[in-house]
């Protein structure tokens, strides 16, 4: 009853550590059946415990390649998983390019657009002036106006200058005339002096 029982400890064991977790204590019974094989008094016990370690080995044997499936298929997944984060690594530096062109379109767009703007409010201050030809006839127009008027300034200052002259001369005779007023009148008045000094005096 008690070789059933460890039979079935072992069944169990391997059903919840299929994994390669019981690998401990597969190794410790093995010891177990061996120290047991080796103390077996009859041969029917000593058969039986042989075979309890064959299946144990079997188990181990088992477990261990059951082991190394589980490790090969972890090195596969770790190179797929190395590979898909490369393509990661490069779809990122690839969107990050892709992130700086777009930058600079959306900058070289604005500089478009700016340039538009300037050439559109350009345009509307040129539709509001004249063209070039009309533009030099208003100049050529002004040019002969402004001749006239530097004639006209011309004979102005000349016509000044002419008063001038004429004004100083009248204020030079206006001042010769006074000047000659003035001695006539002091003449008078000494005359009159005279006159009247011969009347006072009385006749021998």
């Amino acid at each position: 009853m008690g070789a059933v029982t460890d039979d079935e400890v072992i069944r169990k064991r391997l059903l919840i550590d299929g994994d390669g977790a019981g690998d401990d204590r597969r190794i410790n019974l093995l010891v177990k059946s061996f120290i047991k094989w080796c103390n077996s008094g009859s041969q029917e016990e000593g058969y039986s415990q042989y075979q309890r370690m064959l299946s144990t080995l079997s188990q181990c044997e088992f477990s261990m390649g059951k082991t190394l499936l589980v490790y090969d298929m972890n090195l596969r997944e770790m190179e797929n998983y190395e590979k898909i984060y490369k393509e990661i690594e490069c779809s990122i530096a690839g969107a990050h390019e892709k992130i700086a062109e777009c930058k600079k379109q959306i900058l070289q767009a604005k500089r478009i657009r700016k340039n538009r703007q300037e050439y559109d409010a350009l345009a509307k201050v040129i539709q509001h002036h004249p063209d070039r030809h009309e533009t030099l006839k208003e100049l050529e127009a002004l040019g002969k106006e402004l001749e006239h008027l530097s004639h006209i300034k011309e004979s102005v200052e000349d016509k000044l200058e002419l008063r001038r002259k004429q004004f100083h001369v009248l204020l030079s005779t206006i001042h010769e005339l006074q000047q000659t007023l003035e001695n006539d009148e002091k003449l008078s008045e000494v005359e009159e002096a005279q006159g009247t000094s011969m009347d006072a005096d009385p006749k021998p």
